[in-house]
């Protein structure tokens, strides 16, 4: 039951992750997430059969420290955005920084002492989850949003250079994850936010 309460929790976060890219996008002028139908939270336009499913399942089984997982990339025009750079910027943020809103969201919503057993437990997987979403998403490696943002700031030519690589990129998410390296740069900024929110995650 706890694998099935934490694969929703993550679709959710995921989903919320990609809505907010495509709202704010739609803000900067790119309304292609818009005419896909992806602005939305109903989760049948999100679900990536490997991102939203299998990937977490194999971690969860495999007892990761860490449960990653995403939603169906959103659709982003980065072309459209006026202007360009801080655009790819914001839209890039927007959905980490979406993931570290719940994560407090659900951080307040546990400290009011409202809820005791299980609820807490949910409570506590769902800050966890949001906290290693919003981290694993701003590591600068493609497709990760961080790769976009450091992509913004590059050289025009390296910028389109970062870009190209997306479709390789999860080679390397699944290299550092078999090595551990990507343990060993989550494990302790959520060790961090667990001093912080005063939330003890493991």
């Amino acid at each position: 039951m706890s694998y099935i309460i934490q694969l929703v929790i993550l679709i959710f976060s995921a989903i919320v992750h990609e809505v907010m890219h495509g709202a704010v996008a739609e803000k900067f002028g790119d309304d292609t997430a818009r005419l896909e139908g992806r602005i939305t939270l109903n989760p049948i336009p999100h679900i990536d059969p490997f991102g939203s499913i299998m990937l977490p399942l194999v971690l969860m089984l495999v007892g990761s420290p860490v449960i990653l997982g995403a939603a169906k990339p959103v659709p982003v025009n980065f072309y459209n955005l006026q202007p360009r750079r801080l655009g790819m910027v914001l839209v890039s943020l927007a959905g980490p920084l979406s993931n570290f809103g719940l994560a407090i969201i659900f951080a307040i919503i546990l400290k009011t002492g409202f809820f005791s057993g299980f609820a807490v437990t949910v409570l506590i997987q769902a800050v966890l989850i949001n906290l290693v979403l919003g981290t694993f998403n701003l590591i600068p490696i493609p497709p990760l949003d961080g790769s976009k943002v450091l992509a913004a700031f590059a050289p025009e030519e390296w910028m389109y250079k970062i870009l190209s690589y997306e479709r390789f990129g999860f080679i390397l998410v699944f290299i550092f994850l078999y090595l551990g390296i990507l343990d060993r740069v989550l494990v302790p900024v959520i060790l961090w936010f667990s001093r912080l929110l005063g939330i003890n995650f493991f």
